[in-house]
């Protein structure tokens, strides 16, 4: 089973979302500003600030709280690199979650994107005992496609217009990974 923090890199850890993580997400997306534009929602001047970071970490928090989000984020010393979030966690008979993941500009490249999926998929499996992980990328992504892939998804289709990213609705492949054949519990 895998235990949080979980060493990543000698030098990068992924543990669960703190609201402590408000000022280094703030970092974060402030220097990935521009490295993240086209694979996500145009955001207002309030993300980029630390009382929108702080403000969206605990709603994050509430979600996680109440069953329905899983968010972790990577560290490299106390600075945010990394984040990964299982959403829309689903029960029942569908034992379900959207994973979304970015990885900073700066750290693009050491497996640390493979390295956070493959441990948001045995948490998935092993602590929140879902049946499958779902994920959607920019058709023109091709890095996470390749993320994916090397982490046991296939392909499920593409859709179209399916999330409004950097100004535009975009067609998304679709991917999934099966994590057991259990029956729900």
């Amino acid at each position: 089973m895998i235990e949080f923090p979980f060493s990543v890199t000698d030098d990068v850890a992924m543990r669960p979302l703190e609201e402590s993580d408000a000022a280094s997400l703030c970092r974060a997306y402030l220097r990935n500003r521009d490295h993240l534009r086209p694979w996500e929602p145009r955001r207002d001047e309030e993300f980029f600030t630390e009382q929108g970071q702080a403000e969206r970490v605990a709603g994050q928090l509430e979600e996680r709280d109440a069953g329905r989000m899983a968010p972790w984020v990577l560290v490299g010393g106390d600075e945010v690199v990394d984040a990964v979030t299982l959403s829309n966690v689903a029960l029942g008979p569908f034992r379900s979650a959207h994973l979304g993941y970015w990885v900073d500009g700066r750290c693009v490249g050491r497996g640390l994107a493979t390295a956070a999926v493959r441990a948001a998929c045995c948490a998935a499996d092993e602590r929140l005992g879902l049946h499958r992980v779902e994920a959607g990328t920019v058709i023109a992504n091709h890095a996470s496609r390749r993320v994916l892939a090397k982490c046991g998804f296939s392909v499920i289709g593409t859709a179209r217009e399916y999330l409004h990213i950097d100004g535009e609705w975009r067609d998304h492949v679709l991917f999934q990974r099966i994590l057991n054949a259990r029956s729900p519990v």
